[in-house]
């Protein structure tokens, strides 16, 4: 009997336990709400599908370059180790000597707080010089399929390896370690599913077929949000052979390309090679400790780990979740629910062997170093998208309002590079990195 053998059994027998107290949790649950149900009014519709095949991708704005003077040439001449209080042309300040990062891969999952993240790994990537793996075609690698090597585009001439990745995806781990480097570092983030689940449906209600679906019925009766609609009657408007509907249930078991149908017998043997590739999930809940035990792996400083919350939606825009809406949610999303409970069990395990004490500490000294930095950076936020500069201005859903940063003014040249780059939105930074890499613009996703 080897020790991976006996690890393999006692997480398994971790699984089923966290497992047999989420069923017993979700049948006093729907005990409980019994009689909150009612027959749903719109059964017909399963097997209904709009034709927005695809729809998920992003919509790239018009290709706006950071000011030129925020942007260095991307490729240099091998360089000096970063030296106490040296300054490179982005406006980084570096307080001790230390080795590059090394490669990092982040599975950016949806509606966790993942573009906040993926800021942050953005601006490290550009401040090294690191090489990117950027999709082919736009701004995912051709989601919702399951990822493939063939969906990275070619490695830059003047680069022996890819350094990082962090675009959104569904993962295939086997495929995805043929493109990373043997000594990557794999890293994602969850977040509380219930929340994850209203997220993901305001924001997606007009590209989910499921969703655009029950948005229709809510229109039709006059009556309830969409959401509350939906969760009616959940697999009246769900066709899970509709390809875009991978997000309308367990959207982050989608997203980290487990089944996310059903619970089946593949699910512990999964969990285990997640646990045992991801050296951190970390959980949005918990985000400052999440970023301290990243800049633990990572070598960074808490000034390198500073940040300002991105893609954000207007509060107009987020649903009160009422407690029989809560139940429900749980009951359509078990397999969330089960998949967070495991890997905040994971976190806390991870937490313990750092330090409480330590690592309560070193969030004092994020926070504090965020504070320094948005302070200096962010004249206004909670910015509505028109009274921003197209530069800054999130990308709009046709459901829900994005909000943004105004930065101040009366920066130096340095400032301004470093504090565009912390409001800098996904699809904007992304056009940035990809035409600094590659000398051109992205492709856009063929139409045929």
């Amino acid at each position: 009997m080897t020790l991976r053998w006996l690890s393999t059994q006692l997480w398994r027998h971790r699984v089923m336990g966290l497992l047999l107290a989420l069923c017993v949790t979700l049948l006093l649950m729907l005990l409980a709400t019994q009689s909150l149900q009612h027959p749903s009014h719109y059964a017909g519709h399963k097997g209904h599908k709009v034709e927005e095949r695809g729809a998920l991708s992003d919509n790239a704005p018009p290709n706006t370059p950071i000011p030129s003077h925020t942007a260095p040439n991307r490729r240099k001449e091998v360089q000096t180790p970063n030296l106490q209080h040296q300054r490179d042309p982005n406006g980084y300040t570096f307080m001790r000597t230390r080795r590059s990062p090394p490669p990092v891969a982040f599975l950016k999952t949806h509606k966790t707080g993942s573009s906040t993240v993926q800021n942050l790994m953005f601006r490290l990537g550009e401040k090294e010089n690191l090489t990117f793996a950027f999709p082919y075609y736009a701004y995912q690698f051709s989601y919702p399929d399951r990822f493939r090597a063939d969906f990275v585009d070619e490695l830059p001439p003047d680069s022996s390896q890819f350094d990082m990745l962090c675009s959104h995806m569904r993962l295939d781990l086997g495929q995805l370690k043929q493109v990373m480097p043997r000594n990557t570092i794999y890293i994602t983030l969850l977040r509380d599913p219930l929340q994850t689940f209203e997220s993901v449906f305001s924001y997606y209600t007009s590209t989910v077929p499921a969703f655009t679906l029950a948005k229709k019925a809510a229109d039709a009766a006059n009556r309830k949000s969409a959401l509350s609609v939906f969760l009616e009657a959940p697999e009246s408007y769900w066709d899970p052979t509709e390809p875009g509907n991978g997000l309308a249930r367990n959207p982050m078991s989608f997203d980290l390309g487990l089944s996310s149908q059903e619970w089946n017998a593949s699910w512990p043997m999964e969990l285990t090679q997640l646990e045992e590739a991801f050296q951190l999930v970390m959980i949005a809940e918990h985000f400052d400790e999440s970023l301290v035990l990243l800049g633990a792996l990572l070598q960074l400083e808490p000034e390198e780990l500073a940040y300002v919350h991105l893609n954000v939606r207007a509060p107009s825009d987020i649903t009160p979740l009422e407690e029989d809406t809560k139940a429900r949610l749980w009951a359509w999303n078990s397999l969330d629910v089960l998949l967070y409970n495991l890997f905040l069990q994971v976190f806390w395990e991870k937490a313990e062997q750092y330090g409480l004490g330590r690592l309560k500490r070193e969030v004092a000294l994020l926070r504090a170093s965020t504070q320094r930095l948005r302070q200096k950076c962010v004249a206004r936020g909670g910015v509505p998208p028109g009274e921003l500069e197209d530069l800054v201005r999130p990308w709009q859903t046709d459901t829900v309002t994005i909000l943004g940063y105004e930065v101040r003014g009366n920066l130096t040249i340095q400032e301004e590079g470093l504090c565009v780059r912390l409001v800098l939105p996904e699809l904007q930074y992304h056009t940035h990195l990809y035409f600094q890499q590659y000398g051109h613009d992205m492709r856009s996703i063929p139409t045929d």
